[in-house]
């Protein structure tokens, strides 16, 4: 018997900003929301819903960036376009480049969301996993 990753969680400042871009760019869906307080999470995740091959994300309120480096990001794969294609659609949705210390030779992008974390947008895989 193994696990599966079932969903990813998110401490934020916005989760409305942040589910609306992630929705964008994963052509995922708001599955549901969670509210405790003043404080609420946005859940996001396949149009199919729950229990699918692919982790929800939920985005929780609450959450200031810190000022280290995450330890955890998310790399992204175009599914229907190139990676310059889609590079920049991700910049019209309001990605921005970010400076992790790269050399500027490597085959993907980095990238941060509105809120500023990290992620790498990766050429279309061929043979997806």
């Amino acid at each position: 018997m193994a696990c599966r990753i079932g969903e990813l969680v998110l401490d934020c400042r916005d989760p409305e900003v942040l589910a609306r871009f992630w929705c964008e760019v994963l052509d995922f869906v708001e599955l549901g929301r969670e509210y405790a307080g003043e404080d609420y999470a946005i859940e996001i995740g396949p149009r199919e819903g729950f229990g699918g091959p692919q982790p929800t994300i939920i985005f929780r309120s609450g959450g200031e960036p810190g000022q280290e480096k995450s330890r955890l990001h998310i790399d992204v794969n175009p599914t229907d376009r190139d990676q310059a294609a889609e590079l920049e659609r991700l910049m019209k949705l309001g990605a921005r480049p970010a400076d992790i210390g790269q050399t500027g030779e490597e085959q993907w992008s980095v990238l941060a969301d509105p809120e500023g974390n990290s992620f790498c947008l990766l050429k279309a895989r061929l043979n997806p996993l």
